[in-house]
């Protein structure tokens, strides 16, 4: 298993690139991963994974809880999938990434700065590993 964060935007919150940071970092003990910025009109990035499992952020999501999240990864990880990630822009996705998407997301009914809606969501790949592998970090 591999997980791509991808978002759209520059990352220019260092406090909250370091928390995204330091979350792939532990996370990468469990399964490498990796975060960049795309831009979705240069190249098709999701063609670089056909086969992934693709779980995009979109208000308009479903709303799990932790554990829930962390039963969804670890059925991808025993099927040993790559998971991509996407964070939409300031304008959200467009409708042409929401139809790819193989599950739309929602961290919460609230706004979040997009900065910060990647960091919650590194954090909870994190806690959701931990989660699978007994970890004291969830409690």
């Amino acid at each position: 298993m591999k997980i791509f964060l991808y978002f759209i935007g520059k990352p220019r919150d260092q406090p909250a690139n370091a928390l995204v940071a330091e979350y792939l970092k532990r996370t990468s003990r469990y399964a490498p991963c990796e975060s960049r910025e795309v831009k979705p009109n240069a190249f098709d990035f999701l063609d670089r994974h056909p086969s992934a499992y693709k779980i995009f952020l979109d208000p308009a999501g479903k709303q799990i809880d932790s554990p829930r999240f962390a039963t969804l990864l670890g059925k991808l990880e025993d099927e040993g999938r790559e998971v991509v990630f996407l964070l939409g822009g300031h304008d959200g996705l467009t409708d042409q990434h929401r139809q790819r998407a193989d599950t739309l997301l929602s961290l919460s009914i609230m706004t979040w700065p997009h900065e910060l809606a990647r960091a919650m969501l590194a954090e909870q790949i994190y806690r959701a590993f931990a989660t699978l592998r007994g970890h004291p970090y969830p409690r």
